[in-house]
């Protein structure tokens, strides 16, 4: 009963925010069968860059490794899931959908992250479990989405232009991702950065977010004119 209630906490911030990321493409929603996928691999990948991080963690302090190190490796990894399968297919026919299976790619990441994290913390306590599944439902889950975001809306208008103009668009998404990531699990080291985190970052994350999903539903051709 204990170990189901901890996964059930683990897993469902992800499926709602998945849930809520694929209602948003109202107008030609993508397969479930591709979502699924994505949302696999997104997990999947989790492995070799948690691998990576841990041994570069035995040469640098747990500070750069958070700020500096895992934002890169962790943004890249979910870019090439979404970038290796599905973006080279006809199913991936209008803008918002590089938001749509970014989302998917960094829940998938999210989601055994957080089953990790969880089941860590049950090894000091079960109330220390429960905290740390409820703080990364409401922070760390979203937060994931928040980044893949940035990629994956500058992926789906890429995927529209020339080709030539295609690299440019995608790498400032990739680093505007990064950027927010480090920004943000920098602020997670002390009680000031975590209210100025709560109160004013991941608001204007949203804003921006929900902006990108705006912007890119307004381009797609399936729209009612």
């Amino acid at each position: 009963m204990e170990t189901s209630l901890l996964l059930l906490l683990a897993i469902a911030p992800a499926i709602f925010w998945l849930w809520y990321f694929y209602s948003r493409d109202r107008y030609e929603p993508e397969p479930l069968s591709w979502i699924v996928l994505i949302y696999v691999f997104g997990i999947v990948v989790t492995i070799p860059v948690a691998i990576t991080q841990g041994i570069i963690g035995l040469f640098l302090p747990e500070i750069m490794i958070a700020v500096l190190v895992a934002p890169v490796f962790e943004e890249t990894a979910k870019y090439l899931v979404v970038r290796r399968t599905v973006y080279e297919t006809r199913e991936f026919n209008e803008p918002v959908d590089g938001i749509v299976y970014a989302a998917a790619a960094g829940l998938g990441f999210a989601t055994l992250e957080n089953v990790i994290y969880v089941f860590s913390a049950l090894e000091s306590s079960l109330a220390l479990a429960l905290q740390t599944g409820v703080v990364r439902a409401f922070i760390s889950v979203p937060g994931h989405v928040l980044f893949s975001v940035m990629w994956g809306y500058a992926l789906g208008r890429a995927r529209f232009m020339p080709p030539g103009q295609r690299p440019a668009i995608i790498l400032g998404g990739l680093i505007l991702a990064m950027a927010a990531h480090g920004l943000f699990n920098l602020l997670l080291y002390d009680a000031l950065g975590f209210a100025v985190l709560i109160l004013i970052v991941v608001p204007l994350l949203w804003l921006a977010v929900h902006r990108r999903i705006n912007h890119a539903l307004s381009e797609s051709v399936f729209r009612p004119r």
